[in-house]
């Protein structure tokens, strides 16, 4: 094997391992956008539902 296709395979290991680690890296950015919109929908959900519930002990207090 001469020396330009141990070069040669050698960039073209160095360019997989980027390609993995530039994927490696969107999929983690991925899963924290993920579980950042999960919480931003939660504090949503939480809210509604304490409103909800101020609303029936309003309503519940005006009925007595």
């Amino acid at each position: 094997m001469n020396p330009f296709t141990n070069r040669s395979k050698m960039m073209s290991l160095m360019n997989e391992d980027l390609a993995r680690a530039q994927m490696s890296a969107r999929l983690g950015e991925a899963h924290s956008l993920r579980r950042g919109h999960q919480l931003t929908m939660a504090r949503r959900l939480s809210r509604r539902a304490e409103r909800a519930a101020l609303e029936a002990r309003l309503a519940l207090a005006r009925s007595l």
